[in-house]
C-alpha cells in the first residue's frame, strides 16, 4: 500500500473573467512552484480556439501536458501587480483586472475533503470542479484559500477592445475544471500528482 503521496505543489492565484466579444481569458499567476516563478495566460477565442501565452518553453511543455489547447506561444509577458488587481501584456494582448474583497477560507484542507466535500459546494456553487484528472491522467486538486469577484476587466488584442467583462456563458474547456462561472480571482494551490 502506498502511504505517500508525491505531490507537485503550485502556489498562487487564479484570475479569470469572459469579455462581450466572447473571449475568455484566465490568468495563471504562481509565485511557488517545481517549475520556478511564473506568469501565463489561457487563452479561449470566441471560434474556441484555445492558445496558451507561455513566458518559455519550459514553462509551456509542463502545462501543455496537463491541459487543452489549439496553439502554444512562447512569448515575453510583462506582469504588474497591485494589493487587489493584477495587469499582463504578451503575445499582443493586454489584460487588466480588479478585483473587490477576498471570502477567506481560514485553513488548507486535506486532499480527501477537497475531493468530496468541497468538490460538491463548488461545483453548486460555482460550477467548477475541485478534483479530477488532467489530460495527461495524472490526479489534481485545487485547494482554494480565497475568493474575489472581479470589478472590472479591460482586454485589448492588438489594440482592439475585447468589450466588458462577462460571466463565462460558453465552457473555456483547457480542463477538467473551469474557472468560476463569475469572473473571479483565487488565492490557491495546486497539487498534482
Amino acid at each position: 500500500m502506498k502511504w505517500v503521496v508525491d505531490l507537485e505543489i503550485f502556489a498562487g492565484r487564479i484570475t479569470s473573467t469572459g469579455f462581450s466579444s466572447g473571449d475568455r481569458i484566465v490568468i495563471g499567476d504562481w509565485h511557488d512552484s517545481p517549475i520556478g516563478s511564473f506568469t501565463n495566460i489561457m487563452w479561449a477565442k470566441p471560434d474556441g480556439a484555445r492558445v496558451l501565452l507561455s513566458p518559455s518553453e519550459k514553462h509551456a511543455k509542463y502545462v501543455s501536458e496537463l491541459y487543452n489547447f489549439e496553439s502554444v506561444e512562447i512569448t515575453d509577458i510583462t506582469v504588474n501587480r497591485t494589493r487587489r488587481g493584477i495587469s499582463i501584456e504578451g503575445g499582443g494582448l493586454s489584460v487588466d483586472i480588479s478585483w473587490g474583497i477576498a471570502l477567506p477560507i481560514p485553513i488548507w484542507r486535506p486532499l480527501w475533503f477537497i475531493a468530496t466535500v468541497e468538490a460538491f459546494f463548488a461545483r453548486m456553487l460555482f460550477g467548477t470542479k475541485t478534483h479530477g484528472r488532467t489530460k495527461n491522467n495524472r490526479r489534481e486538486w485545487y485547494s482554494i484559500r480565497s475568493i474575489s469577484r472581479v470589478l472590472n476587466a479591460e482586454a485589448r488584442f492588438d489594440g482592439h477592445e475585447l468589450g466588458g467583462s462577462e460571466s463565462f456563458t460558453t465552457n473555456a474547456c483547457f480542463g477538467f475544471s473551469e474557472p468560476p462561472s463569475m469572473p473571479a480571482s483565487v488565492s490557491l494551490k495546486s497539487y498534482i500528482e
